[in-house]
């Protein structure tokens, strides 16, 4: 080795300061950047962790987000449906209520039309009455008692209305 230029002494020397250096190196550097990259690899494995619970929960959330919305379109669709059934109802029964009106108001009516066309028979009796009594008195050119006569034509009367309705 001699040829070469190397010297026992020398190679020993490098051989010491190159362990030297190396534990060193492997104290003050390779030591803290190993533990630097396990520590970074392990907040890489957390955050990636966590990225998948993340992503879980915003899955599961989108489900529930997604079961709501059915849901709520479900009840919207039941509260449309009560308020048509509601509606139909209330028509109903508005119907009825208008039908029984009319109803009541045609009864009224005609429950009117007989006290009034009773009331126009019984003042015709009264002024033909009076007119058959006028003109019995001027034939006969004598008074007549009209409270007698008058209960002879009311049932003069009443036997002609008889003798129509038949």
């Amino acid at each position: 080795m001699g040829s070469l230029g190397i010297t026992f002494p020398q190679l020993l020397t490098q051989l010491v300061s190159f362990l030297v250096l190396f534990f060193l190196l492997y104290k003050l550097a390779y030591g803290p950047i190993v533990g630097m990259l396990d520590s970074r690899s392990q907040k890489i494995r957390d955050s990636l962790k966590a990225a998948e619970t993340a992503q879980l929960e915003a899955a599961s959330a989108a489900e529930r987000v997604e079961a709501e919305i059915t849901s709520a379109r479900q009840e919207g669709q039941k509260i449309v449906a009560e308020a048509r059934s509601a509606s139909t109802k209330l028509r109903e029964q508005e119907q009825i209520r208008a039908r029984e009106e009319v109803e009541s108001m045609l009864e009224r009516a005609r429950s009117e039309i007989t006290r009034e066309k009773d009331a126009a028979v019984e003042e015709v009796r009264k002024e033909f009455a009076g007119l058959a009594v006028a003109a019995a008195e001027r034939i006969v050119e004598a008074s007549l008692d009209a409270k007698a006569h008058s209960s002879l034509i009311n049932s003069v009367l009443e036997e002609g209305l008889s003798q129509r309705k038949n």
